[in-house]
């Protein structure tokens, strides 16, 4: 491996999209998280307020020769609903909102061709938004590989 990259992305409850990406190849390490807020260090507890501005996000770092950020935009839009604001499913709030944090203008471009491919096939606008990376605080470790570890009935 020559290389590793970096994505982050928020859709929702971070269990489910960590589990998700995961499991793509090329995938080296998904970590759940909080990004996009105002307080340092936060908590799950003050992330769930909904005061913090933070949404629960994925960090996922991966090999760029076995796939590529296209591809792994490809899959946050088909894992999760990128037009309901502030909601996913049952879990409704701003820390569920459906966000890109890009690292740089290359990763911002690609994300917004790929945003416009998927808005094609839909009838309803995308609200994800596409916003510049900030600092990525990673979530308590028990949410961490939380449905891996459910399914091994560790927990």
């Amino acid at each position: 491996m020559s290389q590793v990259d970096e994505a982050i992305f928020a859709a929702g409850c971070f269990w489910g999209v960590e589990d998700r990406f995961s499991q793509l190849p090329g995938v080296i390490e998904v970590t759940s998280g909080y990004t996009g807020g105002q307080v340092d260090h936060p908590d799950y507890r003050q992330v769930c307020s909904g005061e913090t501005g933070h949404a629960e996000a994925v960090l996922v770092r991966f090999d760029p020769e076995r796939i590529d950020y296209a591809d792994l935009l490809r899959a946050f839009f088909a894992m999760h609903d990128p037009t309901t604001p502030n909601r996913q499913g049952p879990d409704v709030g701003t820390q569920y909102r459906s966000a890109i944090f890009y690292h740089d203008q290359a990763q911002r471009e690609v994300a917004e061709r790929v945003l416009a491919e998927h808005q094609q096939s839909l009838t309803s606008p995308i609200v994800t938004e596409i916003t510049p990376a900030a600092t990525f605080w990673p979530a308590e470790d028990y949410h961490q590989r939380y449905l891996e570890k459910r399914r091994a009935g560790a927990l």
